[in-house]
């Protein structure tokens, strides 16, 4: 069991750490779901399932949700640069 602790914790920094590397934004927000979705099932595994399922629901569903959808109503600088 420590050894699937300690995996997803290894996956949990990874993602962590590109998420603040990455320069897309949308790469970002997808990478601080996945870190999201590892807290919940870490939670799960920690035996705190009330924990899991809000993290789960919240964390990794709604707010990457309501920011894939903000990334993709706002133009970006480069977008506009190319156009004129």
């Amino acid at each position: 069991m420590i050894f699937v602790i300690t995996f997803l914790v290894l996956i949990m920094l990874a993602s962590a750490i590109s998420a603040c590397v990455f320069r897309d934004l949308l790469s970002a927000v997808i990478a601080s779901g996945i870190v999201s979705l590892i807290a919940a099932i870490l939670f799960y595994l920690l035996q705190a399932p009330d924990v899991a399922m809000a993290e789960a629901a919240i964390g990794a569903a709604l707010t990457t949700a309501i920011f894939v959808i903000a990334i993709r109503r706002t133009k970006r600088y480069e977008e506009d640069e190319k156009n004129n």
